[in-house]
């Protein structure tokens, strides 16, 4: 991972307004990665993903590799 500096703010997915309560939120990072944080504890700690790693993981959940 290259950098570390956020340069979006972080936002719930619009999937998880209302009365959900397990989100995350997601930032882009200055070098085209995501930052990730719990939304119920934003002080808990953030990871960081480099871009191609999130643009696997975006497509996997697309494809429902991780549907049950």
């Amino acid at each position: 991972m290259k950098s570390r500096e956020i340069v979006t703010r972080f936002q719930k997915a619009s999937a998880s307004q209302g009365d959900q309560q397990d989100c995350v939120e997601v930032a882009v990072t200055a070098d085209g990665g995501r930052a990730v944080r719990d939304s119920k504890d934003r002080d808990g700690g953030t990871q960081f993903h480099a871009s191609g790693a999130w643009g696997a993981f975006v497509g996997a959940v697309k494809a429902g590799v991780f549907d049950r």
